[in-house]
């Protein structure tokens, strides 16, 4: 019987790429954190089945277009097999908060998309985000919550220490991923 290759959960803007407040608008404005990279290509010489999950409410806002996304992560795709990596999928969510649908994090829409996808509970797979949406929505799956304390990682740690007392912060993705191949 042939294993199955895990499956990771990544975030994207403060955990891959730097983010703003104004949004990832054009493929001019994604730029890698250092290492995020280098991470990814380290989980798929593992066998990591790397998936990013991510809200993009800006193409609601009228920020940018599905077309203009899908430019952003042409370039990310490009950017990645450069150092040896590749993306499995991304799944995102383009509604405005308001919208209330099922899909946006910390809803759990998109990660019942996942599980029927690659017939997975999740149970053991890490997400590794940098916002409380993250947080909340791998707690509730529940699977593996792992903290970057990049993009809005310290500033959700510093505002919700309580509720994730018991979940493992690193300083970047590269080393959340160490942290990964190490359990």
């Amino acid at each position: 019987m042939i294993k199955k290759r895990p499956l990771i959960l990544l975030d994207r803007d403060g955990v891959i790429n730097h983010n703003t407040d104004d949004y990832i608008k054009s493929p001019d404005e994604w730029c890698p954190i250092p290492g995020s990279l280098d991470a990814i290509a380290d989980l798929n010489r593992a066998g990591f089945r790397v998936i990013v999950v991510s809200n993009q409410s800006g193409i609601a806002r009228g920020f940018y277009t599905l077309s203009t996304l899908s430019d952003i992560h042409e370039k990310f795709i490009r950017l990645l097999a450069e150092v040896g990596g590749h993306i499995d999928d991304i799944l995102f969510c383009p509604h405005h908060p308001s919208e209330n649908c099922a899909c946006r994090k910390p809803k759990l829409g998109l990660f019942r998309r996942i599980q029927e996808k690659y017939h997975d509970t999740l149970e053991n797979t890490f997400f590794i985000g940098d916002s409380l949406s993250d947080m909340q929505a791998a707690l509730a799956l529940p699977c593996k919550p792992l903290l970057a304390l990049t993009g809005n990682g310290e500033k959700t740690l510093r505002k919700n220490a309580d509720l994730l007392k018991d979940v493992p912060c690193k300083k970047n993705l590269l080393e959340a991923v160490q942290y990964v191949l190490q359990h």
